[in-house]
């Protein structure tokens, strides 16, 4: 009988050349943030972005990011955006990485042209780092 050897599933795929995995981590830092550095942002005088719960504003009201404003995801377009400058960042957040609601919303600011970063881990990555929550509407 031959002999049966395990295949690595780590190794099995050799890694990208130093170039590629640059390029690809430098862009992955372009359109995400994650929890501990938007937490971070927000102690100082002016985070330079505005963070979005894109999720039901029946979840909002449950427990949501200290300064987030509840705009679904299905919501966003320009007039409801009108208030703010052209230029300004949207960090969009859903319930967490079992939940696409991030991507949707990232999808539709990218759509009407507002720069946007979504935050890796949403509502449940928040909690997981330990930070409070702001309850209410």
């Amino acid at each position: 009988m031959p002999e049966v050897t395990a295949t690595n599933p780590v190794t099995h795929v050799q890694a990208a050349p130093s170039a590629v995995a640059l390029a690809h981590f430098e862009a992955l830092s372009s359109l995400e943030t994650d929890c501990w550095d938007v937490h971070e942002a927000m102690r100082l005088p002016n985070s330079g972005f505005v963070v979005l719960d894109v999720r039901s504003p029946e979840l909002f009201a449950v427990g949501h990011v200290p300064g987030a404003f509840n705009l679904p995801h299905r919501r966003i377009n320009q007039r409801n955006l009108a208030h703010y400058p052209d230029d300004t960042l949207f960090v969009v957040y859903c319930a967490g990485p079992h939940c696409n609601g991030a991507d949707k919303a990232a999808v539709r600011l990218a759509t009407i042209d507002r720069p946007v970063k979504k935050m890796i881990g949403g509502i449940e990555g928040w909690k997981d780092e330990g930070f409070p929550l702001d309850t209410g509407p």
